[in-house]
């Protein structure tokens, strides 16, 4: 595709210079919107050795584990559909042993990436989760997964989780331009703070739109352009799952098809084989859902607008410097107001 300002560029090449095998990777996206694209790259090329956070493992984390990616799982919840006798690439993983996994609350998740987003090293959360298993039961964090402290303040014990920092963020949002300004709406869950917390982000989008847009409509920007490292377009990227104000949910593709291929390691292998690593790019696999199933399909998954009231950010003035080029309380020019400073003793050789 090439690049542009050095952080637009293909799902392909993205993967390539910033996800390594062994990383921390975090699945940004909470339920909804998953970056079905850069999953299923990452699963093409093969990454391997991940310990993956997730707060809501559904097709993505199924993909990843089913491709050998995954080594250790953090999450909240996982699909894994018919429970333990039932289909899921993660359930068979964890009964051959190839997969560790590691169970907190959403609360606990979150306080975690929290902690790593604003610098902290552990988060206080609630003592309640000291009556359960999830608090009895350690996977590969052993001890690391909480810790109980004395409150400096009340003496009283009280639960920690150590703050996430994972090496890349992978999320797929509504648009972004071509600076790394990432605009997203909806459902957030730990959309920021999953993002915000680790050293590399990687951003997929909708559309890439002007920074103007982006300008227009700063309460929508949840990732700063100087923390993110790349940037692709991919519309659709977040097919099955659902993209607010772009489309809704494929629920033929999701549960007709991945569902039901998921059940078995045989069924799993051949939907993967023909919905991923047959499909160099989203728009091969767009253009190969076409084929078998017609662009009515997508069609009808599109979103009819429906558009929040705009909010007003004018002001009179956006300058202390009026048109004249003169302060607009003092009514000086900038090297009059310099001389005023001067004389005063204001300024510094």
């Amino acid at each position: 595709m090439g690049e542009i300002n050095g952080k637009v560029m293909s799902a392909k090449e993205a993967v390539e210079k910033f996800v390594h095998d062994d990383d921390e990777l975090v699945i940004g996206n909470y339920t909804v919107g998953s970056c079905a694209e850069l999953v299923y790259e990452i699963t093409r090329q093969g990454k391997k050795g991940f310990t993956l956070y997730s707060q809501s493992g559904i097709f993505d984390v199924e993909v990843l584990v089913a491709g050998g990616c995954v080594h250790r799982l953090v999450t909240t919840y996982v699909m894994r559909s018919g429970g333990k006798k039932g289909g899921s690439a993660v359930e068979r993983s964890l009964n051959a042993g190839t997969l560790e996994i590691e169970d907190y609350t959403n609360f606990e998740y979150n306080a975690r990436l929290v902690a790593g987003m604003h610098g902290f090293s552990f988060l206080p959360v609630l003592e309640g989760v000291m009556v359960t298993d999830i608090f009895r039961k350690r996977g590969f964090m052993g001890e690391n997964k909480f810790r109980v402290i004395k409150c400096p303040y009340t003496g009283k014990d009280i639960v920690t989780v150590p703050a996430a920092t994972p090496d890349v963020c992978i999320i797929h949002v509504q648009r972004a331009d071509i600076y790394g300004n990432a605009q997203y709406w909806g459902a957030m869950g730990s959309v920021a703070s999953a993002a915000l917390s680790s050293k590399k982000i990687i951003v997929s989008c909708e559309e890439i739109v002007d920074h103007e847009i982006i300008e227009s409509s700063p309460h929508l920007t949840i990732i700063p352009a100087y923390r993110v490292n790349a940037v692709i377009e991919v519309p659709w990227g977040a097919h099955p799952t659902e993209v607010l104000g772009y489309y809704n949910v494929d629920n033929f593709m999701y549960n007709g098809l991945f569902s039901s291929a998921a059940a078995t390691a045989d069924g799993l292998a051949a939907w993967m084989d023909e919905w991923v690593y047959s499909c160099p790019d989203r728009a091969a696999y767009i253009d190969h859902y076409i084929r078998k199933f017609g662009s009515a399909a997508l069609d009808e998954l599109r979103a009819k607008p429906f558009y929040s009231a705009p909010a007003n950010y004018g002001s009179a003035f956006t300058s202390h410097w009026n048109q004249d080029g003169k302060e607009r309380s003092m009514g000086v020019t900038l090297p009059q107001l310099e001389t005023l400073l001067k004389e005063r003793g204001k300024t510094y050789e």
